[in-house]
């Protein structure tokens, strides 16, 4: 298959539509099932390339959940503590710790569940049953992978009145040193981003606490390399072999670092005990149950606890979740993780990370204010690693 037809671009009305090979060579995917489309495709691309890279730096397999070109989390297949498997809804799934994709699948997806709602999944490597099981229960547009196993091919298969979008990706296939894309009828030529994400990144401390142990590296890189296929500008909170914030695509970098700091706390405190045991009623699906945990946590469009509110969710009126047990409970994670595809400009970003327990950061250093970010960073005794690189996608 030298080229694939889509049935329109981004929009109905740009058409015609295809992803085609310009030197007419093979494509390096098959569609197993389904019709992907122009965004699909941008999506899948993209994710697999994020799943790839993780793959080949911690050994282990990786999975990532995205929409509209970012992801909403990546992660490596670390096991799952009994809090978290609740928070994701796959306490019931005791098998889930023999598969470190499952596992890889369900912190990527579990992480940002409101953004993940209509995702396409990246795996590092071949489906496996277990895997598809957890997937099968989810709102999701499509799948990329290197390969699948007959019986998780088959579950997937049965997605969307069988219409579920299932795409085998090559590998081994190796794009061009050089890519293109045109804009307004002009076409832009650059060199793929090929730099290497590694541990050699974190070499250059520049903060009075020098000590990184092994586990924030890990989530340093895990950050690092989920920003190199985030829309910019883009900020990246990490934890426990996963990314559990991200803030795409803003124009200015504090609100990507607000964004992506909400989206952490909203994180944590789903595995609230509180949260955990929201009584909620039974007929209602995972995709209802999230909305309403958003709310519970956050407050937003209505107050989920209120008088005449609560029946239509929960069996019994549930505590709320106050200001000072919020705080309570976010002081206790201080160990988090954070990137940025390019240099913080001023020390506020800083101070909203370390709200939401950020202790080590990346970033590429170079800016003229680079002396005050570090004195707050000082200030928190924070350990903040200068990697000279900036990782701008656009």
């Amino acid at each position: 298959m030298t080229e694939f037809e889509l049935k329109y671009g981004c929009n109905p009305n740009q058409k015609p539509a295809r992803i085609f090979m310009k030197d007419d060579s093979e494509l390096p995917i098959k569609v197993l099932n389904g019709r992907p489309g122009y965004i699909n495709f941008l999506d899948a691309f993209n994710a697999w390339q994020l799943v790839k890279e993780l793959r080949e730096v911690f050994g282990i397999p990786a999975a990532t959940s995205f929409k509209h070109v970012s992801p909403t989390s990546a992660a490596i297949g670390l096991p799952l503590d009994r809090g978290l498997k609740k928070a994701c809804f796959v306490e019931e799934f005791e098998e889930l710790d023999n598969s470190p994709l499952a596992c890889a699948y369900v912190r990527a997806r579990g992480t940002d569940r409101l953004c993940s709602f209509g995702d396409w999944v990246a795996l590092s490597d071949p489906c496996d049953v277990m895997t598809a099981k957890l997937l099968a229960r989810e709102v999701s547009d499509g799948i990329i992978a290197p390969g699948y196993e007959p019986e998780a091919l088959e579950i997937l298969k049965g997605k969307r009145k069988g219409n579920y979008n299932i795409v085998e990706i090559d590998p081994e296939y190796k794009p061009a040193p050089v890519e293109t894309k045109d804009v307004f009828g002009i076409t832009f030529e650059q060199g793929r981003n090929e730099f290497k994400i590694g541990y050699h990144l974190l070499e250059n401390v520049v903060t009075e606490n020098k000590e990184l142990p092994e586990s924030a590296k890990r989530d340093l890189i895990v950050a690092l390399i989920t920003l190199k296929y985030t829309q910019s500008n883009s900020v990246c909170y990490a934890v426990n072999g996963q990314a559990i914030g991200v803030g795409a695509g803003q124009q200015s970098r504090v609100h990507c670092t607000r964004l992506a700091g909400g989206k952490a706390d909203t994180w944590l405190l789903r595995q609230h005990p509180k949260t955990l045991a929201l009584p909620f009623i039974p007929t209602m699906g995972r995709p209802e149950r999230d909305n309403v945990i958003d709310g519970y946590i956050n407050g937003n469009e209505e107050d989920v606890c209120r008088d005449g509110i609560w029946q239509n969710y929960f069996t019994v009126k549930p505590e709320k979740l106050s200001a000072e047990e919020k705080a309570e409970w976010l002081a206790g994670f201080n160990e988090i993780a954070l990137a940025s595809d390019a240099f913080f400009p001023f020390a506020d970003n800083v101070k909203r990370a370390y709200a939401s327990g950020v202790k080590y950061i990346a970033q590429p250093g170079g800016s003229i204010r680079d002396d005050l970010v570090i004195e707050e960073c000082n200030k928190n005794n924070m350990v903040m690693a200068f990697t000279g690189m900036r990782l701008f996608h656009h």
